[in-house]
């Protein structure tokens, strides 16, 4: 099974926390060959897409990867190519799907591009009104600070395209930064934004699901640090074991329909209370975390995954 991963440069990946480490270590483990190459190598030629890519090996201890020479090759030529860029999900993102459209029906492209395209990781939480907390989503800065004060208690503002807690606000009816936020965050009105209900259970933490093939894997809690409210790692929330409660079962069986037919294999979805808050499907993370923290092998489940798509898709396609 070869594999090409579109991913970001080398010099940013940390091995210990990295997912697509995971996948590669998996292939290698498999006797699979993977290749690796950054957006930026992508293109159409002929109509053909093609990737300026290079072989690459990764192994459990130091040093963690044996690269090889620039290849250019067809995208064609391999069996599964992952989209692994991590966001900001930006219009550069986006054209790289439409080149990612071009590869041949033979080759499994994971996630789906189009559904690359379609699933937003905030905006795609809309799709299921009932799973979420009271919220808005506009430009007009006037509407947005209505709705705000017409809470009872605090809001969260944050941008509709942000990432990795960026951007995220919590304010209150009362707040005399209230326009203020809005108009920074807006750009003046001419960027949409996202107002939402506070939920206060995210002192307890943002719980990270995996699915695979929309059905739950593996899940950690992830706590904000004193006196932040994000529950992001990078920012130094801290994860936790926990257990999945009956309300997020309810939530992963709603998606699991939907996250099927989109063709998105891997994804990563985020709840906090009783509501769904995310639906990450551009660069999910948490392998290795909750590997730790449940005793798992999700790098397995996920390889495992790909080869029965993969293998569905050859009986497809003849």
């Amino acid at each position: 099974m070869k594999t090409l991963f579109v991913m970001d440069p080398m010099d940013r990946i940390h091995v210990e926390g990295d997912s697509t480490y995971m996948l590669m270590l998996e292939a290698a483990r498999r006797g699979y060959p993977c290749w690796f190459c950054v957006p930026q190598q992508l293109r159409a030629e002929g109509g053909q897409a093609r990737a300026v890519c290079q072989p690459i090996l990764a192994r459990p201890t130091a040093p963690h990867f044996e690269i090889g020479a620039l290849e250019d090759r067809p995208l064609g030529d391999f069996d599964v190519v992952w989209m692994r860029k991590d966001p900001p999900f930006d219009i550069d993102y986006i054209f790289s799907t439409y080149l990612l459209d071009l590869a041949p029906p033979s080759t499994l492209v994971l996630n789906r591009p189009a559904s690359l395209r379609d699933f937003n990781e905030k905006m795609a939480t809309f799709r299921w009104p009932e799973l979420c907390v009271d919220t808005l989503v506009t430009q007009d800065i006037e509407r947005a600070v209505a709705w705000a004060r017409s809470q009872a208690d605090r809001v969260v503002l944050k941008p509709w395209d942000g990432n990795g807690g960026r951007g995220v606000l919590v304010s209150h009816p009362d707040d005399g930064n209230l326009r203020s936020m809005v108009e920074i965050l807006s750009n003046e009105g001419r960027r949409a934004i996202i107002l939402q209900r506070y939920i206060p259970e995210i002192r307890n933490g943002d719980k990270r699901i995996i699915l695979i093939e929309g059905e739950p894997v593996g899940w950690m809690l992830r706590v904000p640090q004193p006196g932040d409210h994000r529950g992001n790692m990078h920012v130094g929330a801290r994860v936790e074991a926990t257990e999945l409660t009956q309300r997020e079962r309810e939530i992963c069986a709603t998606l699991a329909p939907t996250m099927r037919r989109a063709g998105l294999l891997f994804v990563g979805i985020d709840v906090i209370g009783d509501y769904l808050t995310e639906v990450n499907v551009t660069s999910p993370t948490g392998i290795q975390e909750i590997n730790r923290l449940m005793g798992l092998q999700l790098e397995r489940r996920v390889t495992d995954a790909v080869e029965a798509r993969l293998a569905a898709l050859r009986q497809e396609v003849g």
